[in-house]
Parts: structure tokens; C-alpha cells; sequence
């Protein structure tokens, strides 16, 4: 299999959910409303420098993007050079066909800027509402995971598996201008997941959510362990870490504090997390920690020294937090592709 050579610069990108965010009287925006948001996002990302866009997927209350592929084509019809994809595909619970053809449609809308974050989610909400069976998880990736790797290089596929029926030299459309499909991988912090991504011959994308992102290097030697033992080219590593950027650190806090406490608490109410704590957030926004809170230098510090600490080809900051406001999001996406990227390009010169 074809592999895809690392990136020579940084790349910083955005990642967004969708989240349901709330109007400045505090009464929560449309599903519907909050999509023409996420819009109007990405056309400023566009024109402010940044990289890629991702798009989560999820079904839930939450959150308003449940077809990111649409949200996507949209979003490629109204920008012209930054790079679209999801953030994360939830491979599991869909048909790895009909993934394909929904982002080579992206990818010729767009001209040639889709690509696929593939991973298992960290909500289980899509496995009942098509069907499927919580019970089959490792099978129902594994299996699916497989097919998308033959589908991705665009040529005729003859495949058979577990969950599906088998191809024979079959040509799926639309056909890709440029095969193959970009795909990475996205990984939560399973060994067996990390060893996967080399075995595909895919780039990894490390989802880190809480604690200091310096204890995903292991994860990081592992993989590139791994590609050296396959004799694979060395690929691209990735992190997707949420942030917040504000015109200084205190007001970044403060903006984000009770959204964020909102809505950890929310999903800690599921999980049987304790609810969480001011002190915290602080800690996490510090320098050893998940969240990416401050003012321009703040954030573009932190993620220059994560980015060198990982041997990173991208870094994707998730902007969208609960009910965070809209205008709050759109300054953030503002000064991070105006300030911080040129910013962390220049921390990154001076080695």
C-alpha cells in the first residue's frame, strides 16, 4: 500500500462539533441556526489562514452536526484553500462505501481539499439508532477499517469480511481526481489502535482531551516503532486538543469557564465523572495541561513547545465549546489564524 509522506511544516488547523451554543440572552440557538454558524466559521477560517477544518459527527442534543459530509460541501462552496475533513467519522456505525463516496463528493467539490479522520467516537449513540450492536464493536471497525483502506486508493475493490457482503472488482463513484483519499486514523490512547494506524499505513491523529499531552509521546515512539518494523514511510502525527483564545488569558478563562464547566458536567452526569472544579480548569489551562485557553502568545507558546515535545505535522485546536457563544468562537477563530499561527511559525524557526 501507497503511504503518505509527513508534512515538512506545522499545519494548524480547527476542529468544531457543532455545539449547540447559546444566544447572548442565554436561550440555546436552533440546531438549524447554529449550522448557518458553523458556516460562517469556516468561511473565516478560510480567509484568516487556517489550514484544515474538521467537522465532528454526533446524534445527540448537544450537538448539530450529525452529516458532516453535508456541513462540508457546504463549507467547500463558499472557501477556496483550506483543507476540509471530519473530526471524527464514526467508521463503526456507517458503511465504509457510502463514507467514501460522500467525501470523494467533497473532495471534487472542493477540488481536491477533503480528507477522512476515521475513528470509533467517543459517544455510542450512533450503534442503536442504524442498527447495530454495541456488542460488535472491535468487529464492526476492524472489519469496516479494512474495506475503507482498499476503498480510499480509488481503484476497483475485491474485498470480503464479516459484516457485510463481499466486492468483486467493483468501481465506486464518483471516481477521485487525485487518489487516494487523505484518511487518518484517530486514536484516544489504545496501544492496539496506535499499532493499527502504522499497520494501514495511515497518519495518526491523538485525540487529547485532558491531562498533560506529554504523556501521549509513548503513543507517538510507538507508532513510529511500529511503521520502521512494517518498513513503512515515516508519517504524519496529528493531535486534536480543545482551546480557546481570547485577547488576553484572563478573559479567555473567564469566557470559557462556564461553558466548559456546563458542559464536562453534563457529560460527567453520564460517565460517573465528579462534577468539575475552578481549580481544575485552571490547571488544564496551564502549561501541562489538555486545554489551549489564552491570549494569542499564550496558546501559540504552548502549542509551539506540544507540537516540538510530539514531533507533530498537525495540530487541530477545537474551538467549539457547549454553549459557547458564537461571537465568542468567531474572535477566537479569528486570532488564532491572524496571531497565533504566524506566531507558532516563528517559535517553530527559532527552533
Amino acid at each position: 500500500m501507497e503511504s503518505q509522506t509527513a508534512t515538512r511544516e506545522l499545519e494548524l488547523g480547527l476542529d468544531t462539533f457543532g455545539d449547540i451554543t447559546a444566544a447572548p440572552d442565554g436561550t440555546p440557538r436552533s440546531d438549524a441556526q447554529t449550522l448557518r454558524d458553523v458556516l460562517e466559521q469556516a468561511v473565516l477560517a478560510d480567509e484568516v489562514g487556517v489550514d484544515f477544518l474538521g467537522v465532528g459527527e454526533h446524534h445527540r442534543a448537544d450537538y448539530s452536526v450529525s452529516a458532516p459530509e453535508v456541513v462540508l460541501g457546504a463549507i467547500a462552496a463558499r472557501t477556496s484553500r483550506i483543507r476540509l475533513g471530519s473530526a471524527v467519522t464514526v467508521l463503526s456505525s456507517d458503511d465504509p462505501i457510502r463514507v467514501f463516496q460522500r467525501f470523494s463528493t467533497v473532495d471534487a467539490l472542493s477540488s481536491g481539499r477533503a480528507e477522512v479522520i476515521l475513528g470509533r467516537g467517543s459517544f455510542t449513540e450512533s450503534f442503536p439508532l442504524f442498527g447495530h450492536d454495541l456488542s460488535d464493536y472491535e468487529e464492526l471497525f476492524t472489519d469496516k477499517l479494512a474495506l475503507f483502506a482498499e476503498l480510499r486508493t480509488g481503484e476497483p475493490v475485491t474485498w470480503s469480511g464479516s459484516t457485510r457482503g463481499p466486492l468483486h472488482a467493483q468501481q465506486v463513484y464518483p471516481r477521485l481526481e487525485n487518489p487516494p483519499l487523505p484518511t487518518w486514523i484517530a486514536v484516544g490512547g489504545s496501544p492496539e489502535s496506535v499499532v493499527r494506524a502504522a499497520s494501514y499505513g495511515l497518519p495518526l491523529m491523538l485525540a487529547i482531551i485532558g491531562g498533560d499531552p506529554l504523556r501521549f509521546r509513548p503513543y507517538v515512539d510507538l507508532y513510529h516503532r511500529a511503521l520502521a518494523e512494517m518498513e513503512k514511510d515515516v508519517l504524519p502525527v496529528g493531535v486534536h486538543c480543545p482551546g480557546h483564545v481570547a485577547d488576553t488569558d484572563a478573559q479567555a478563562r473567564e469566557e470559557l469557564w462556564p461553558h466548559y464547566r456546563g458542559y464536562v458536567a453534563r457529560i460527567g452526569r453520564e460517565r460517573g465523572w465528579p462534577p468539575p472544579t475552578r481549580i481544575e480548569f485552571e490547571r488544564s489551562t496551564g502549561p501541562d495541561g489538555a486545554l489551549f485557553v489564552g491570549s494569542p502568545e499564550t496558546v501559540a507558546r504552548k502549542i509551539a513547545s506540544t507540537s516540538k515535545a510530539l514531533g507533530l505535522s498537525r495540530f487541530d485546536m477545537k474551538y467549539s465549546h457547549g454553549t459557547l457563544g458564537h461571537a465568542e468562537e468567531m474572535r477566537s477563530i479569528e486570532l488564532y489564524g491572524t496571531q497565533v499561527i504566524p506566531r507558532v511559525r516563528e517559535l517553530l524557526a527559532e527552533g
